[in-house]
C-alpha cells in the first residue's frame, strides 16, 4: 500500500506573515514538518506543494520532493485546501503515474505533534471503515453552554440549543475541537467529494500541549514557551 504525506506551504500568510518559513527554535516549520513525516517509517515519500521558491529551495533541502509548482488559483488567502490535495493527487496518479493508495497530510502549523500522533492516525485509517482520519482535542468553548451566536435583533443566544437546561459545562454534550495535526484521506474520496464530512471520519485524540495551531504571533510565542520548556 503506497503512502505519500503532503506538506502544504504556501508562501503569503495574513496572519503571521512568512510562518511556514519562520524558525521556530532554529528550525523553520516547514523543515520541522518535513521531519516529524520522514520520521514514520511506513511513508514512502514525503512531498510539498508550494508556490513559494524559497520554500522550493528549504523542502529540497530538508530532503522533501517538490515535483510541481502550486499554480496560482491555488495560493489566494481563499483558496481551499481540498483544491490543494486533489491537485497534488492529480499530478502524482495523471502526470507521474505514481500508484497512492493512502495520502496523509501534515500542515506545517502544529509544529508540537508528536510521531505517535502520526502513527495513531495510520494505525486508525487501516483499521478500515473511515474515508477520512482527522486530530481532535478538548474543545475550548461548548456550544451546548457558552458559545453565543448575536441575532439580527443584537440578541444573544446558545449557538446550539441543548435539549434541556444545562447549568454546568460538565453537563453539556461533548465537542471537540479540530486540530491541524495531521488528516489521513482516501485519495479516491477526495477526487469525488468536497469535503470532509462528506464521508465516514475517524479521530484520533491529541492533548492540547501537543495539539496547538500556530496561526499567530501570539500562537508562535506560545510554541516557543512549549519547546523551551
Amino acid at each position: 500500500m503506497s503512502k505519500v504525506v503532503l506538506i502544504c506551504a504556501r508562501g503569503g500568510s495574513k496572519g503571521l506573515p512568512g510562518k511556514n518559513l519562520k524558525a521556530l527554535r532554529g528550525i523553520p516549520l516547514i523543515v520541522r514538518a518535513i521531519r516529524q513525516a520522514q520520521n514514520i517509517e511506513r511513508i514512502d515519500r514525503v512531498i510539498v506543494s508550494t508556490d513559494c521558491r524559497e520554500i522550493v529551495r528549504v523542502a529540497r533541502d530538508a530532503g522533501a520532493d517538490v515535483p510541481f509548482i502550486r499554480p496560482p488559483e491555488l495560493a489566494r488567502d481563499d483558496s481551499p485546501e481540498w483544491g490543494v490535495w486533489r491537485h497534488a493527487i492529480v499530478h502524482l496518479k495523471e502526470v507521474e503515474r505514481t500508484p497512492l493508495d493512502v495520502l496523509m497530510v501534515v500542515p506545517t502549523t502544529a509544529p508540537l505533534r508528536s510521531k505517535e500522533d502520526l502513527e495513531s492516525c495510520l494505525d486508525e485509517y487501516e483499521k478500515g471503515q473511515a474515508d477520512v482520519v482527522v486530530t481532535v482535542t478538548d474543545a475550548h468553548r461548548n456550544p451546548y453552554f457558552n458559545q453565543v451566536q448575536i441575532g439580527t435583533d443584537g440578541l444573544a443566544n446558545l449557538a446550539v440549543q441543548p435539549k434541556r437546561p444545562v447549568t454546568r459545562r460538565q453537563d453539556a454534550p461533548s465537542v471537540y475541537d479540530l486540530t491541524t495535526v495531521a488528516y489521513v484521506v482516501d485519495p479516491e474520496f477526495v477526487m469525488v467529494k468536497d469535503g470532509i464530512f462528506e464521508g465516514h471520519v475517524r479521530t484520533v485524540f491529541v492533548p492540547k500541549d501537543r495539539a496547538l495551531d500556530i496561526d499567530t504571533h501570539l500562537d508562535f510565542k506560545i510554541a516557543e514557551l512549549c519547546l523551551s520548556n
